[in-house]
């Protein structure tokens, strides 16, 4: 299982194969709408929501212009109240800062909390590589990692399976990670999760160390903010003594109050819920905040980087880093709800992933070339958008980037361009039309020309432009070009020329 799934096909050829499998093609269209109609009557209850929606994209664009100040803020707050701060500039620097935290502890076993930060810098596989087993402790992230799988959703992770299939991922797997599930165990809903409760209570009460990323980090205080729905995370910031948390350096808010707005729209947005069942808070250590009490009594914060600042430095990309990781896009898009998360080739899936993947990563691979172009551009991912993300302004912007050569391949900590290459048929045809529309003697030639032999042309593309056509016929030229028609029904009124 890996956090960036690069290598993989491009999402056209992976979404083909995607669009085939029924039963993944079903599972998605439950869960999808189910999800979507439960979120849209949560959001009508709010009659400020547009309002709660402009604050949060706000609240979000202020601390990226001032993301310096914050982030110095973030690490004094954190180092008052017994924390140390470490800063990792990519993947391979956060792997290696946490691996070395954990050998220090002598563990060689930890606690996860569902966290998309650690996902996409393949923190399992890095310490699996260094003899330390980390546990998914989220029930969809231990559905995924006991089937050998890779998440495919960013709320729901294993939103591609049915019932029966985790009820026998249970059966098969469990006894290999640990407590197996009970033989008779059925499809039931209550069934699996009580198989998962008992698998993970003997695990939580063993580690030493736990992981977590962070929804927020509030910079005047220095405190984490973590939201979820099954009470697993709370028991991964509690129980162990040492706690790391990997997140990303543009999950700060400045002030606490700041968190009223998210507190809101998050859970709305992503569970259909009015608050989330469980909000964990922490700053610091237990030792280093006045009074005994619950939470670790070591904690490490690893600020991450990995692409952000050069995403950062584009004045039309960096919107996307706004972006609270409540899925709701994707439930909207109806290019993921056909091909699934797996055919975006990263942790980041839909829309959001779309336009992430491509600027974390750079456009120099197939997949991250082509997912600016997985989407319709319908613009419902704007719509539901609780930090109003112009995806599909994004999209195009990334689109130009690929087609034009542009910040693509990372060489440590630099991006380098790169050249422009394919897409010469698209050049050479904006071409002729810019020169068209700019001689209208020509393009009423032309359209005259192109009315008259209708009946020959053909109803799809030939030589490059055959992939286009595969899958939609050509628009019907008219019996007549609209000035002619013009002409003869108004005959040259209203300013007609």
């Amino acid at each position: 299982m890996s956090g960036t799934f690069v290598g993989m096909p491009a999402f056209p050829e992976a979404a083909r194969e995607a669009v085939g499998d029924k039963t993944l093609r079903g599972n998605l269209r439950h869960a999808t709408h189910t999800i979507r109609d439960k979120r849209a009557r949560a959001v009508a209850e709010l009659d400020d929501w547009a309002a709660l929606r402009e604050a949060g994209k706000q609240i979000k664009d202020h601390t990226l212009r001032h993301l310096d100040r914050y982030l110095v803020q973030v690490e004094e707050a954190v180092t008052a109240a017994g924390g140390t701060v470490h800063w990792a500039a990519d993947a391979d620097e956060a792997n290696e800062i946490v691996a070395r935290l954990v050998r220090a502890t002598g563990e060689r076993e930890v606690v996860k909390v569902k966290s998309m930060a650690t996902q996409e810098i393949a923190l399992n596989e890095a310490l699996e590589a260094q003899g330390i087993h980390a546990y998914e402790t989220d029930l969809a992230e231990l559905i995924v990692q006991l089937g050998k799988d890779r998440p495919s959703h960013i709320l729901v992770p294993a939103i591609h399976r049915n019932r029966g299939e985790i009820r026998d991922i249970f059966r098969s797997e469990m006894s290999e990670w640990g407590r197996p599930a009970p033989e008779d165990l059925t499809d039931t809903p209550a069934e699996l999760a009580e198989a998962a409760r008992l698998h993970l209570r003997e695990k939580f009460l063993r580690a030493k160390v736990g992981i977590s990323g962070a929804n927020f980090v509030v910079a005047e205080t220095g405190t984490l903010v973590v939201v979820e729905s099954e009470g697993n995370g709370r028991m991964c910031l509690t129980l162990p003594e040492t706690l790391i948390s990997v997140v990303g350096i543009e999950k700060i808010v400045p002030r606490w109050q700041d968190l009223e707005v998210f507190l809101q729209t998050l859970p709305r947005s992503s569970t259909a819920e009015r608050m989330n069942p469980y909000t964990s808070m922490w700053t610091g250590t237990a030792d280093g905040r006045a009074g005994e009490g619950d939470g670790p009594r070591t904690f490490h914060l690893v600020l991450l980087d990995n692409g952000r600042t050069d995403t950062l430095a584009d004045e039309v990309g960096r919107q996307a880093l706004r972006c609270i990781r409540c899925s709701a896009c994707l439930n909207v898009c109806p290019v993921y709800e056909r091909a699934g998360g797996h055919a975006y080739g990263s942790v980041y899936p839909g829309p959001i992933g779309a336009i992430l993947s491509p600027q974390l990563r750079g456009t120099g691979s197939e997949i991250d070339a082509s997912l600016p172009y997985a989407s319709s551009l319908c613009g419902a991912c704007y719509e539901v958008c609780p930090v109003a993300i112009d995806i599909p302004e994004v999209l195009v912007h990334l689109r130009e980037r690929v087609v034009q050569g542009g910040p693509a391949v990372r060489n440590g900590n630099r991006v380098v361009l790169k050249p422009a290459g394919g897409h010469a048929a698209e050049r050479a045809a904006m071409r002729a039309a810019q020169w068209a529309f700019t001689h209208p003697g020509a393009l009423r030639t032309g359209q005259r020309l192109a009315s008259r032999t209708r009946r020959l042309h053909p109803r799809t593309l030939p030589g490059p432009g055959r992939a286009w056509s595969a899958g939609r016929d050509l628009p019907a030229v008219p019996a007549e070009p609209f000035r002619d028609w013009w002409q003869r029904t108004r005959g040259g009124r209203d300013g007609a020329k």
